[in-house]
């Protein structure tokens, strides 16, 4: 147990002195379409993941991002009313054993040889459930926010103290809102 400790502190201590460009990605597309079991988000992200997130994974770090979605019919009496909110969940880890990149969403489980084939398929969401039809009132102008990020708190405690001292674990595209008009579902 002392060794694995031991070794754990000098990674900490490796990585917090590698140089890094902190590029956030953005978002470069995001709509929510009608589909038959309601409504569902398509979405494109670019982003990189910088040297230190690259090493750490390689080092045996697992790495959480998250995409999330929130919807809100404005009102002018009182604040907006959320009708749907939705959250999916990446689990990026690299297995020395395989040589395998093996990415998790939710339950669901995926094997890759290469790393920019998983960072490809976290940067594109199809058809992704939002809410069922019933939920949003056509005709109704609704007001859809969208981000991705790394999920830092997911970090062990030791690289977590790096977290704050800079900036260079963060993947963050920041939200993108967009106007959203749900029409009629027999007319679309």
């Amino acid at each position: 147990m002392a060794e694995f400790l031991r070794r754990l502190l000098l990674l900490v201590a490796f990585l917090a002195f590698l140089p890094v460009n902190a590029d956030d990605g953005h978002i470069t597309h995001a709509e929510i379409v009608p589909a038959e079991e309601g409504y569902v988000l398509n979405a494109d992200f670019d982003f990189d993941l910088n040297p230190r997130l690259t090493d750490a994974l390689a080092h045996g770090l697992a790495l959480h991002f998250i995409a999330e979605l929130r919807v809100e019919r404005p009102r002018w009496y009182w604040f907006n009313k959320t009708v749907a909110r939705r959250r999916v969940e990446y689990r990026l880890s690299y297995h020395a054993i395989t040589r395998r990149y093996r990415l998790s969403i939710g339950s669901l489980h995926q094997s890759f040889e290469k790393l920019g084939d998983a960072v490809r398929t976290m940067q594109h969401i199809r058809h992704w459930y939002v809410t069922s039809a019933e939920t949003f009132t056509p005709g109704v102008r609704h007001e859809a926010e969208l981000r991705f990020f790394h999920d830092t708190s997911q970090l062990p405690k030791l690289f977590q103290l790096s977290v704050v001292t800079n900036g260079s674990w963060e993947v963050n595209t920041g939200w993108m809102e967009w106007v959203f008009l749900p029409g009629s579902p027999d007319t679309q």
